[in-house]
Formats: C-alpha cells, structure tokens, sequence
C-alpha cells in the first residue's frame, strides 16, 4: 500500500482535482502540480481548507518549464499520478505541435523527474481517443484494439505508452497506464476540460444554445468521475507495468445525451446542427473487464445517476 506522498500533475483540473479529494480523504500528504492554463485554484477549496492543513501543498508549476524535478526534490512522492495534458482534439488538429509539447515532452519531464529523485510508480492517464474508429461489431474494445489515432491527440497520448515502456526498461520506472473512456462530473467545466456532458449543461442551464455536430447519432462511452478516481487510486499499489481499459462498456448517443439533459433541466430549445468535426470518431466503448480482473475495479455509477450528480453541483455552483 502507498504510505509515502502522492504528486499529482494536473491537480487544479477536472479529474486530478477530484483525485486530489480522493487521497487526502484517504489519508495521503498530496502535492498538485499545476500551471492553471486550464485548471482552476477554486477547484481544490477544500483541499486548501483548515481541514488538510500540513498535508496539501500546490506548486504552480508547467511541467516543460523545469522545476519539476526541484519540486519532487523537495516533497519526495512515493507515487505520481500524471493528469497534466492538452486535452481538446480540434485545438490538436489545429496546433499539432503544442498538443506534442505538452502531451509528449511534458510526459518525459515527469518521468524524468520521477525516476531521478526515485518515485516508486507512475500512474497514467491515457485517453480512449488515443485509438482509431473501430466498427460496431469490434465494440467495446479491449486491450487488444490497435489501430492508430485519428487525432494529433491521440497520437501523443499513444506515443507516451512507448515512453513508458522504454523507462521501465531502462530504469526500472514501474507505471501503469488506465485509458479512459469519456470522464464526465463535478469540476468540468466549459472553459476548462470541457467534454460534451459540461458543454450541454453549462449552455441548457444559461438559457444558451446547445450545437450538436453531424447527426447526433455518434455514441460516447461516459464513465463518471468518482469511479475513474477510484481507478486510479487502485492503479497505485496494482497491474504494475500493464494497461488498462477504464469505461461501462455502454453506449450512448449524443442525441440521446442532449435530450436527457433538456428534460432535466427544462431547457425547452432544439439543438443547433453543425457539421461533424474532425478527428473525431463516430463510436466508442470500452471492455474493463481486464481491470476487473487486474485492479478490481468496476464503475459502479450509472449515467443517470451521475448526470444527476453532476446537475446539482452545476446547479449549486451556479455556472459552467
């Protein structure tokens, strides 16, 4: 079990900030990294608080800026859960070379940080768009699916899995990597890690229009966040040196997505309708059946039950 601090890089984001929550309710010196580019302070409150005072330290830091390797000089994290990354597909289609700078050499700085001052593991958090367009008969996917990315994007969230191949090689730096299926839940917004539950939400709630690109029909796997944490933390102590497939395995359409969330919240207006983006694939689902067996893991969350959840945080904050 890990006794040791935990550094996590991405810590003021959607789903490091939760994980951020996670550890310290677990007991854990947590340290966050993070260069607020998309990540928000307000994001770790509670962390900050009276309540962790001793245990909760926040660096200001990006990961390819240097420093890195001083700050776990200083804190000395027994385990590195590496969230840090540019996460939106069309800006990656756009700017392939910044999406490369942050996904690919931000990574190597980590590891390379991590493995100079002796972290024990490095735990990865991949991205189920890091895999081409399967066919519906090839749905859910496992870990045998190979077929290269559609998306800058995913490109570099595959050519990290190689990193980490080669530096538990050559150094004997454990790590696993968990792909993730499309995260959704409290503390994604639509002006940071925005996915698509956030956008329609954020938008339904302010009275604003919500666009649906192509028909609609293209289906997401949505797993929620508490149990993507619950992963992760899992990650930490077991399946050293695999990767795994983090998802329900269940499809759902956009379409299908639009018009739940339009009853739950009353939003009365029709979808916008603009062409489909590029880079994007048309269906996804993931098979975590090997976590299951690997890191004991399964969600637990259904899709109504964390859209609910999600709405009244929404709904409390008052904004998206």
């Amino acid at each position: 079990m890990t006794e040791g601090p935990v550094l996590v890089t991405g810590g003021a984001g959607f789903i490091g900030s939760n994980l951020v929550g996670r550890l310290l309710e677990d007991g854990h010196d947590v340290v966050a990294v993070d260069d607020l580019s998309t990540g928000a302070l307000e994001n770790l409150e509670v962390a900050r608080s009276e309540r962790h005072a001793g245990r909760f330290t926040f660096e200001r830091l990006d990961i390819r800026r240097g420093g890195l390797h001083a700050v776990m000089e200083r804190h000395r994290p027994e385990v590195v859960h590496h969230l840090a990354a540019q996460v939106d597909v069309r800006r990656s289609v756009e700017d392939p070379i910044h999406d490369a700078e942050v996904n690919v050499l931000g990574t190597v700085a980590v590891l390379e940080a991590a493995r100079t001052v002796g972290v024990r593991k490095v735990v990865y958090a991949s991205s189920v768009g890091s895999y081409g367009e399967p066919t519906l008969e090839e749905l859910p996917i496992d870990e045998s699916f190979d077929r290269p990315a559609a998306s800058p994007y995913g490109a570099s969230k595959r050519v990290v899995l190689d990193y980490l191949a080669t530096y538990r090689e050559l150094y004997g730096l454990s790590s696993t990597a968990l792909t993730l299926a499309n995260v959704y839940g409290p503390h994604q917004t639509t002006s940071g890690e925005g996915g698509v539950v956030a956008t329609f939400i954020g938008r339904m709630l302010a009275g604003q229009p919500v666009t649906i690109y192509g028909d609609g029909e293209q289906t997401r796997d949505f797993v929620f966040v508490d149990d993507v944490v619950h992963a992760l933390v899992l990650a930490a102590d077991r399946a050293d040196d695999r990767r795994l497939l983090i998802g329900t395995g269940e499809r759902t359409s956009i379409n299908r997505l639009c018009a739940a969330l339009a009853a739950a919240t009353d939003y009365p207006h029709e979808p916008l309708r603009e062409p489909a983006r590029p880079g994007e694939v048309r269906h996804s689902a993931l098979d975590a059946r090997r976590a299951a067996a690997e890191l004991g893991w399964k969600p637990w969350t259904t899709l109504e039950e964390g859209l609910a959840a999600t709405l009244a945080w929404a709904a409390e904050r008052g904004s998206l």
